[in-house]
């Protein structure tokens, strides 16, 4: 299973089910990304947790008024058809819509503004807004 649209969709469907939180198998792409989504302000916190004796990524969701920040996700990078953008297709994307693009570069992963203040390209995971 894709670890990276997994984790996605799980979000999106917990914002949307009004839950607290999300427990994920531990990898680290997942707890990167969900750093990342914590800095932007789209989820509450990331902790490491167990479950089942086994290692986890617990994941908190962010309400304001009570509604879900996390409002849409598109998966853009799937196992089937990976999206590498230079700089350029990279900011012709961003341009498209308003959401945070996030993406995985040479230097890690980064929304799609911190990496065209670098110039990098990457490959482009999602689109969350």
């Amino acid at each position: 299973m894709y670890s990276v649209a997994d984790f996605v969709i799980r979000v999106k469907n917990a914002s949307y089910a009004h839950r607290k939180e999300v427990i994920m198998p531990y990898s680290k792409i997942v707890k990167a990304i969900a750093k990342l989504l914590v800095r932007e302000g789209f989820l509450a916190d990331v902790r490491d947790s167990d479950f089942d004796g086994k290692k986890a990524v617990t994941v908190g969701i962010r309400y304001v008024r009570r509604k879900p920040v996390v409002n849409e996700i598109e998966i853009l990078s799937k196992p089937s058809l990976r999206l590498h953008f230079n700089s350029n297709e990279l900011r012709n994307e961003q341009r498209k819509k308003t959401s945070t693009i996030v993406v995985s570069t040479s230097q890690g992963l980064m929304t799609a503004k911190d990496a065209l203040k670098k110039g990098l390209g990457g490959e482009v995971l999602f689109r969350i807004g």
